[in-house]
C-alpha cells in the first residue's frame, strides 16, 4: 500500500504538502490537489484514520440511529437504504456507524454519540413535523442530512420526493377515468410524508369539488395486513357507499386491498381501481401483481447517493441551501386502473 512519501516521490512534493492536499487545506492550490488525488488513487493510497483525524479533526464516520420495530426483519426499506448508503459512503472513503435507539427521548442517542465524538455527522430518516432530532442537531451545529423533510420549508440538507404531488397525480388520473369516490390508505399519521400526502390528497379532491368522507382516509403501517383490514369494510359497503378507487401509500398496502377485493368478488379494475406508491423494492415488484399495479414510482435506492454526498459536502462546509434535492415521482399506468364502473347503485351523498 502506498504512503504519503511514495506519492510525494512520484510528484516531487514533500509528504507534508501531499497530506495537506489530500485533506483539502486551502493553501494547496486546486491543480496540485487534483494531481495528488489522481496519484493517490493510481498508487492505491488509503489514509490512516487515526492520523487523518489528528490533522483534520474528522473521523471519516457518519452515524445513523435506528428505531428498531418488532417487525424490522421484514422491513425491506431498511435493508435497501442500509446497503445503498454504505456503498455510496464507501465511494467517498467514509463509513456508516449504526446504533439502536433504546430511549424514550429521541434525542438521547444523538447526544451520546456527540458527547463521545464518534462521528462527523448524521443521516436521519422518517422525519416528523417539529422533529426534536433536527432541532437538536441544528442547535449544536452538527452536520446532518434528512431522508425526507419535517416540513416543506426545511432549511437543512435533505433528499425527498414531492409527497404533495404523489396523491395529486393519482387523483388527476382517476378523475380523468371518471372516478368520484376515491379513498386514501395512507402511512402512519405522525410521519411528515404521510401528513404531506394527506394534504395533497385533500387539495386535489377539493380542486375537483369532490367530497372526502372521513371513512375514506385511513392511516397505518405500510403492511399488507393493514391494507386488507382497512379495505375490507370499505369495499363491503359497511362504511357507506364503497369507493370506486383506492390510493395506497405502498405496494404492500395495495396487496392487502387486492386481497380484500378478491374476497368481496370485486374485479380490478372493472369494479375497483387501485394505485400505489412504489419504492421499487426487489420483492414487491408492482408489475408482477395481478393485475399489474399503476404506481407513482420513486426508487428508494435513488436516494442513497444524494444523501451520502449531501452529508459529506455539508461536513466539508457546503451551505445547506445547496444540498436540498426534491424529486417528483413518476406516474406509471398499468392494469390496476380503469374507467369508473357505470353504476348508480351506491349514490354519492
Amino acid at each position: 500500500m502506498a504512503t504519503l512519501k511514495d506519492i510525494g516521490i512520484a510528484l516531487g512534493l514533500s509528504p507534508a504538502t501531499v497530506s495537506r492536499a489530500l485533506n483539502g487545506f486551502p493553501e494547496v492550490n486546486a491543480e496540485t490537489r487534483a494531481k495528488v488525488k489522481e496519484a493517490a488513487d493510481r498508487l492505491g493510497y488509503r489514509p490512516n484514520r487515526a492520523a487523518q483525524r489528528l490533522v483534520t479533526g474528522k473521523s471519516g464516520l457518519v452515524g445513523m440511529i435506528l428505531d428498531i420495530q418488532p417487525d424490522m426483519s421484514a422491513d425491506q426499506t431498511f435493508f435497501e437504504i442500509l446497503t445503498g448508503l454504505t456503498a455510496a459512503l464507501a465511494n467517498r472513503d467514509a463509513d456508516l456507524v449504526l446504533t439502536v435507539d433504546q430511549f424514550d427521548d429521541p434525542t438521547t442517542p444523538y447526544t451520546r454519540m456527540i458527547d463521545r465524538n464518534l462521528v462527523d455527522g448524521f443521516i436521519l430518516n422518517a422525519p416528523m413535523p417539529g422533529d426534536e432530532r433536527i432541532a437538536l442537531l441544528q442547535e449544536l451545529e452538527i452536520p446532518f442530512v434528512v431522508h425526507g423533510r419535517s416540513d416543506p420549508a426545511a432549511d437543512y440538507p435533505y433528499y425527498d420526493i414531492d409527497n404533495h404531488a404523489v396523491p395529486r397525480d393519482s387523483v388527476d388520473l382517476l378523475t380523468a377515468l371518471g372516478h368520484r369516490r376515491i379513498a386514501l390508505l395512507n402511512g402512519e399519521a405522525h410521519f411528515a410524508f404521510a401528513a404531506e400526502r394527506d394534504i395533497g390528497f385533500q387539495d386535489a379532491m377539493s380542486t375537483y369539488e369532490l367530497p372526502v368522507p372521513e371513512a375514506f382516509v385511513a392511516h397505518g403501517a405500510l403492511t399488507e395486513n393493514y391494507g386488507y383490514t382497512v379495505a375490507l369494510p370499505m369495499l363491503a359497503g359497511r362504511l357507506g357507499p364503497r369507493p370506486t378507487a383506492v390510493i395506497c401509500a405502498s405496494t404492500l398496502i395495495a396487496a392487502g386491498v387486492l386481497r380484500a377485493a378478491q374476497d368481496m368478488d370485486l374485479r380490478v379494475p372493472e369494479d375497483i381501481s387501485v394505485i400505489a406508491h412504489d419504492d421499487a423494492l426487489p420483492h414487491t415488484r408492482a408489475r408482477h401483481f395481478n393485475p399489474a399495479l399503476t404506481v407513482t414510482r420513486a426508487a428508494l435506492r435513488d436516494a442513497c447517493k444524494p444523501l451520502a454526498n449531501h452529508l459529506l459536502d455539508r461536513i466539508s462546509g457546503a451551505p445547506a441551501s445547496d444540498l436540498q434535492t426534491l424529486v417528483r415521482a413518476e406516474l406509471i399506468v398499468r392494469g390496476s386502473t380503469g374507467p369508473a364502473p357505470l353504476t348508480e347503485k351506491d349514490p354519492w351523498p
